[in-house]
């Protein structure tokens, strides 16, 4: 199986001056341009596709949609590719109208304690790395030999590399993607050898061509929670 994982494009929530905490927003104008230049590009890369799985969350729906267009399938939606702390222990979805606040720690630092402490049933980064393994091992089930694009946050990718690469809980080493960044892993069934391939992290070169600050709000922030 090719597991294409491509975080969103940029949102309001990843600009340097956003006050609106954590909320469930869309694209900004320069988001919704790379997202279309990731719709043009992709197919040149990948020819065909089987499977278009996408966060329910509007940043990552916004960014499938020019991708769905391209291949002409259907968006999946998948509530376990959220961005963490977007659920709860259950991995069931917050409402998108009243989304926890984050505290005040990473989730490394702390990876057993819920990262969203003002309210009760907030996952931890334990529980949110649950909930993306069991998304990656139920792709292998259903699509082996395949190709899956799953379109969601850079939190989702950076678990992913802890649950192929067997990360231990205090992880020392951030993985980053940029906005609408592609990563390449393989699923390869071999009885002596490593199981996993990586081809490519955060992938951007279909972003050459757009304009930066399209949308006058300036650069997206470093925010890897978002």
């Amino acid at each position: 199986m090719h597991l294409y994982m491509i975080r969103h494009g940029q949102s309001y929530v990843n600009l340097h001056d956003w006050k609106g905490g954590n909320s469930d927003e869309g694209l900004t104008n320069l988001g919704q341009a790379q997202a279309d230049a990731l719709g043009r590009w992709l197919p040149r890369e990948i020819r065909k596709i089987d499977a278009l799985y996408a966060s329910t969350m509007k940043r990552a729906q916004e960014t499938a949609a020019p991708i769905s267009a391209a291949y002409n399938v259907p968006i999946i939606n998948d509530d376990r590719i959220r961005e963490i702390g977007n659920n709860r222990l259950d991995h069931t979805p917050w409402p998108s109208d009243d989304l926890p606040e984050y505290g005040t720690f990473w989730g490394s630092e702390r990876p057993f304690s819920t990262i969203t402490p003002k309210r009760p049933n907030g996952e931890s980064m334990m529980h949110f790395r649950i909930r993306i393994g069991q998304f990656i091992e139920e792709m292998l089930e259903k699509h082996r030999e395949e190709t899956v694009v799953a379109v969601c946050h850079g939190g989702v990718i950076e678990l992913a590399f802890d649950h192929m690469f067997n990360v231990g809980p205090w992880r020392r080493c951030e993985v980053w993607s940029k906005n609408t960044g592609i990563t390449h892993f393989e699923y390869v069934e071999h009885p002596s050898r490593e199981t996993w391939r990586l081809y490519y992290q955060s992938r951007v070169e279909h972003l050459v061509d757009v304009q930066l600050h399209t949308d006058g709000r300036g650069p997206e922030s470093p925010r890897e929670d978002a």
